[in-house]
């Protein structure tokens, strides 16, 4: 008997990765969060975002922008955002960015700053303070004492911001773009380059081509040392942004900095930002596929709405439910 199902399990499982190999490629469904008052939530985001609109998704509460939803749950008592968890934020493109600031600021917007060094000075649009250089975001403290040396002055113009939204959401809008969008969520991993290699494993993320003068990264050489902190940051202590990654599914990017601090990343179950959802057309055919993989699951395949879906982990304890949509 062992023999014979040892000699059934080949097949079957050549079938199952031969089965796996044509899944297509998920697309960005949605951003669940846990809210105490969605429908406050809902008002707000309509209200800073004209491209967001009210909408129901399975039952829940939600938020439309095109094809990408931001779904609510109601809690009892305000989410956790802390310890830090895989997802830090979220963010829009917006058409003009400096608009929606004076828009912000005179409607009585909560806005985040951005502070300019470890000692202070803040600013509301990166791109008020010294640029940044080599492809990054931020410079490191030599960096800004050799722009201040050189008498280096602001870009102004476009640039990122931040502001308050319900429930202690940090929400990123950053412009200009032509039309506003829901762009990216930008997360936190424990190694950026693994991570990109485990979602392009696991859920097929498309592969973008290695930048000219940057090494490719494979499961052998994927951790990598920490950068220095960078300023502009909304940490005072700066942001490590040195080491990130990223994937996109349609036009959503997820966005990884390598974990800031000392302390591992929680599940983002019951947190704020409890997980992020990808549609997929077989969830029989993924399930399959993870199965084999030995990905974890939190979840199994349950009746959501008039669907179903399953509830998996990321590589930094985040979870990523798949939705079937056909």
């Amino acid at each position: 008997m062992q023999i014979f199902a040892l000699l059934l399990g080949a097949p079957f499982f050549a079938s199952a990765q031969n089965q796996a190999s044509k899944l297509s490629t998920p697309h960005f469904h949605h951003i669940h969060l846990n809210s105490t008052d969605p429908e406050a939530a809902i008002a707000f985001y309509t209200k800073v975002f004209p491209s967001a609109e009210k909408a129901t998704f399975e039952g829940y509460p939600a938020l439309k922008i095109n094809k990408v939803y931001v779904v609510f749950t109601k809690v009892s008592a305000p989410p956790p955002t802390m310890p830090q968890s895989a997802i830090w934020h979220f963010g829009w493109q917006v058409v003009d960015v400096r608009k929606n600031l004076a828009t912000y600021q005179a409607n009585g917007v909560p806005l985040l700053p951005l502070y300019k060094t470890e000692e202070g000075g803040e600013v509301f649009i990166n791109s008020d303070s010294w640029p940044g250089t080599g492809g990054t975001l931020g410079l490191t403290k030599a960096q800004i004492a050799d722009a201040k040396a050189k008498g280096i002055q602001p870009a102004g113009g476009p640039g990122f911001a931040y502001l308050q939204g319900p429930d202690g959401a940090i929400i990123e809008y950053a412009g200009n773009t032509p039309v506003e969008h829901f762009n990216h969520v930008h997360m936190y991993q424990e190694d950026p380059f693994c991570a990109r290699i485990w979602y392009q494993k696991h859920l097929n993320a498309p592969i973008a081509p290695t930048p000219a003068g940057q090494p490719t990264y494979t499961e052998a050489n994927c951790k990598v040392p920490r950068g220095e902190p960078t300023w502009p940051a909304l940490e005072k202590v700066g942001t490590i942004r040195q080491g990130g990654a990223s994937v996109t599914y349609d036009d959503v990017a997820l966005t990884w900095y390598v974990r800031q601090g000392n302390r591992p990343l929680v599940s983002t179950r019951g947190q704020l930002y409890d997980h992020i959802a990808l549609s997929v057309d077989d969830l029989n055919g993924w399930v399959a596929k993870l199965k084999l993989e030995k990905v974890k699951f939190l979840e199994k395949p349950h009746e959501l709405g008039d669907t179903r879906a399953v509830m998996i982990e990321g590589p930094s304890k985040e979870a990523i439910e798949l939705v079937e949509v056909k």
